[in-house]
């Protein structure tokens, strides 16, 4: 019982480089990597350090501690690395693994940029266990943590390889993009290792749990988060907003997928023309179903664009067809008809999702429209619609019908919701 630790290349003095990356990082094992590079600092979660025994060998190498419940922990301990790593030889070299949390060595996913923030060199150090049985890699679905300690020590020893890589010094432009010096080591390091990269990440594995305890597939949360969040301006907690609001879609349909069935049905509307060309929209890959990481584009890209205070008044007018600010049941009935093109549509369903009463005041209006983005497309398509048509007609004409539809302000919708009672 034991390990055959096998070291390559040479390890740099703390003047060379202040911080040691460490990749893939697949287990507990790993510490080895630690032992190997003289003991320095671990970057860990707080959590490690609350174990028995591993717990008080990880405090006497003067962790950096990070705590993922405490929002402001990733400050401070993007301070206390910088501190550290600029400190001219204070502390000791800090040990990091970008990666955040465990793999099964496969690939590399995408590094947070952390250990690149204070813009020092850094020597990357890879490692390998080339065991005929993988009895050491600790991923959400595979062995607990006794199963792993059971299996690992019946082997007669376990191989580890840890190579250190040259340092690698940032760039200008590096400097002053950590994700870009991130991006660059560890595309580096996946080349040594003979692996491909890709660009999930740990708040990925949070959004797989999140999908397992909402009956999903687990695989539905994996959408790539650092890539859309920075595209998007997403945060955490919208993309897990919409996660829940997918699956209340999905979770009926077989595999964790949304197909035009379940869209139709989650909208209360019949599958039509319009609604397959919105229904289009999201589907990316055109392979019949929405996944995740579409439903989450589609609602950034396509709908909450459209979902303006200027849309929805203008939406509202158009279903005030009396312009008494207020719309009933045969007035939202009506236009809807008009915009899917389905004229024995029943959309009494759809009707009291919105009302309060027998009819639908502004307000009402706007506050269902924004928690439902999904219907800022239909409502644009029928103003494209009508657009259209408008356009199509004389000059004389065009302009009788662009100051009736002006008739009606916001603020007569106010006035006449306080005029008006709704049961």
């Amino acid at each position: 019982m034991g390990f055959m630790v096998t070291v390559k290349g040479k390890i740099a003095s703390p003047s060379e480089a202040p911080i040691f990356v460490v990749a893939p990082h697949s287990t507990f094992f790993d510490g080895i990597a630690c032992v190997v590079a003289g003991l320095p600092s671990l970057v860990s979660r707080n959590e490690n350090a609350q174990t028995p025994v591993v717990g008080r060998l990880l405090r006497a190498v003067q962790p950096v501690l990070v705590s993922r419940v405490d929002p402001d922990s990733r400050k401070n301990t993007i301070n206390e690395i910088r501190k550290r790593a600029t400190s001219g030889g204070e502390w000791p070299q800090i040990l990091v693994f970008p990666e955040g949390t465990c793999t099964n060595r496969s690939c590399l996913i995408t590094f947070k940029p952390g250990a690149f923030i204070p813009g020092v060199p850094v020597q990357p150090i890879l490692l390998r266990y080339p065991n005929n049985l993988d009895t050491v890699t600790w991923t959400w679905q595979g062995y607990t943590f006794i199963q792993l300690c059971v299996l690992t020590f019946c082997q007669l020893f376990t191989k580890v390889e840890v190579e250190f890589l040259p340092v690698q010094a940032p760039s200008d432009e590096e400097k002053n993009d950590p994700v870009l010096f991130a991006s660059r080591v560890r595309n580096l390091m996946a080349e040594a290792l003979a692996i491909p990269v890709t660009d999930h990440t740990y708040e990925d594995c949070r959004l797989m749990i999140s999908a397992g305890q909402l009956t999903l597939p687990m695989e539905a949360g994996l959408v790539e988060f650092t890539k859309i969040s920075r595209k998007l301006k997403l945060d955490w907690d919208c993309i897990r907003k919409h996660l829940d609001e997918y699956a209340s879609i999905a979770s009926s349909s077989k595999g964790g997928r949304i197909g035009i069935e379940e869209f139709a049905e989650y909208l209360k509307l019949p599958v039509s023309d319009v609604l397959r060309q919105l229904f289009a929209l999201f589907d990316r890959n055109n392979d019949g179903s929405i996944d995740f990481r579409e439903y989450v584009i589609g609602l950034a890209v396509l709908c909450n664009p459209a979902n303006t205070e200027e849309i929805i008044q203008v939406a509202f007018k158009l279903f005030d067809v009396d312009e008494d600010g207020y719309i009933t049941e045969q007035e939202f009935c009506t236009i809807l008809q008009a915009s899917l093109g389905v004229p024995d549509l029943d959309v009494s369903g759809l009707f009291r999702e919105i009302a309060h009463g027998d009819s639908v005041s502004y307000e009402e209006f706007k506050s269902f429209a924004l928690k439902h983005p999904e219907y800022a497309k239909i409502f644009t398509t029928y103003l494209d619609l009508q657009t259209c048509h408008v356009f199509s007609l004389p000059d004389e004409v065009q302009t009788a019908h662009s100051g009736a539809s002006n008739k009606v302000s916001p603020e007569k919708h106010e006035e006449g919701a306080s005029d008006k009672k709704v049961d």
